[in-house]
């Protein structure tokens, strides 16, 4: 099929006045305040800070009240935004497939005793393998990733964990409610590639793929390295008696012995990583058990084929010694060029990590104190909007480095070096936003009176509490159990 559909676009211009004024279009309340703050995440000199600060950015018209009160009492469609993003043009691969990366990244608010529904989030410490719970609003973010040498991705999907839920479970409603819209906007057609999903290890992927497999996708994750998958059940032989099993050998990744000879083996040479080995292992699953999210499947568990790819490196960029990947692919039947792709999209998904840096550490998606989640998930969007106006402004912008800054290569811009351009590149776009209307400021409280209304405390909700029986004094010198799930 054509892949025409896949490379025609707009005015770069055009494009990013259609958006903008979509994007008005989907503020219901709070309109002119919202839409002027996002603005002013795009203009700001510099990292957000504060958000009182961007009152101080000339893009934005209203007074510092105007900032909080569009938060806590604006309105966003957010089914209509959503739609709205799944229309915007999107990179692709190589092969013309559209490659998504799911991930999890955290607003941490240890402070905020009267912030509801708060789950705590495992961050990683200073000292090595040292995980710390700090409470905040976990959110699932899709990202659409491109090749080659880029930290940009297209982030156009965020929904935030309520206390409970199965990140599996949330992540395939979510990713399928998003190929749904992407067919819709016509982002995918019959005929073109499979959506290629790329996940790290903290997902189930054999239960990712499973939900997901009545739609045109293919799951790629990481699996850790001490997990035990199975063979197909080999030829039964004739007047053999009993039941037939429905498991074959064991393909244990810690266990060089049981691998045997691989169906596919690659070698490439690479400039960060030296020279990179591939093997290949196909029609391996996991043997399930009724445990844990299985627990609600009724009848005899699916066996989930798919195949297993060890990953090896000479070197990281860092010049530390690198350890094996393992993957697990849901499609079966890998060539060798299949299998290079796979690596190289999975490595690709590391360009994830960068978007979330720029969103807090640059535009200041997590310095407001805000009290409620639902004001969390209107800056959310507008954070994600804000960086959707910077991909499309990515042809656009010019290049305003600093003087000790290196000129990078033609079409090569950073969002950080975009965003500092917008602020003439605004002016040309459209700016559906009205003028400030003159107004007089409230009479606040009465002096003397002081607020007598105590703001409840909520507490932060965990996985499941602790039992003192099962506590461990010391740390045990018991190897671990081999995951067989």
């Amino acid at each position: 099929m054509s892949l025409l559909h896949h490379v025609v676009r707009q005015d770069p211009f055009a494009e990013l006045s259609r958006f903008r004024g979509e994007f008005y279009s989907c503020l219901t309340k709070r309109t002119d305040a919202l839409f002027e703050r996002a603005d002013a995440v795009l203009c700001a000199d510099g990292p957000v800070r504060s958000l009182a600060e961007l009152a101080l950015v000339g893009e934005h018209r209203r007074r510092h009240g105007g900032l909080y009160d569009g938060l806590v009492a604006g309105r966003v469609d957010v089914a209509r935004l959503r739609r709205t993003l799944a229309a915007v043009p999107l990179p692709r691969a190589a092969d013309g497939r559209l490659v998504l990366a799911a991930d999890i990244t955290c607003w941490l608010r240890p402070d905020a005793h009267t912030s509801p529904q708060q789950i705590l989030c495992h961050t990683y410490g200073r000292g090595k393998d040292q995980h710390i719970p700090v409470p905040g609003w976990p959110y699932s973010v899709i990202c659409a990733l491109e090749t080659g040498r880029s930290s940009w991705t297209a982030p156009f999907d965020a929904l935030r964990l309520a206390p409970g839920d199965d990140a599996a479970t949330v992540t395939a409603r979510q990713m399928r409610e998003l190929i749904e819209r992407l067919i819709a906007a016509g982002q995918w057609h019959n005929g073109d590639l499979d959506v290629l999903i790329v996940v790290d290890a903290g997902y189930d992927v054999p239960r990712l793929a499973f939900l997901l497999r009545d739609l045109p996708v293919q799951v790629l994750g990481r699996m850790r390295s001490d997990r035990v998958l199975r063979r197909p059940v080999p030829p039964r032989e004739p007047g053999t008696w009993g039941r037939p099993p429905r498991h074959g050998g064991e393909f244990v990744f810690g266990d060089p012995a049981t691998w045997d000879t691989p169906d596919a083996a690659t070698v490439t040479e690479t400039r960060l990583y030296g020279t990179a080995t591939a093997r290949a292992w196909d029609r391996l699953h996991p043997r399930l058990t009724h445990r844990s999210a299985w627990t609600a499947q009724l009848g005899a568990l699916p066996v989930i084929e798919g195949t297993v790819i060890l990953l090896k490196v000479e070197q990281l960029p860092s010049g530390a010694t690198s350890k094996p990947v393992w993957l697990w692919w849901s499609g079966t039947n890998a060539t060798a060029g299949q299998v290079d792709l796979l690596w190289q999209a999975f490595l690709r998904r590391s360009d994830i990590e960068h978007t979330f840096r720029l969103f807090k550490q640059t535009l200041g998606w997590t310095c407001p104190k805000i009290r409620t989640p639902e004001a969390a998930d209107r800056w959310t969007w507008l954070i994600l909007v804000v960086f959707t106006q910077l991909r499309l402004a990515r042809p656009l912008a010019a290049d305003l480095r600093r003087p000790w800054e290196k000129p990078p290569p033609a079409g090569k811009l950073t969002p950080a070096r975009v965003r500092r351009d917008f602020r003439h590149l605004r002016p040309k776009a459209a700016c559906p936003a009205e003028a400030p209307k003159s107004s007089r400021p409230g009479p606040g409280r009465p002096p003397g009176h002081n607020n007598t209304r105590t703001t409840p405390r909520h507490d932060v909700h965990t996985v499941g509490k602790p039992n003192p029986a099962k506590q461990r004094t010391q740390k045990s010198t018991t190897p671990r159990p081999r995951r067989t799930g």
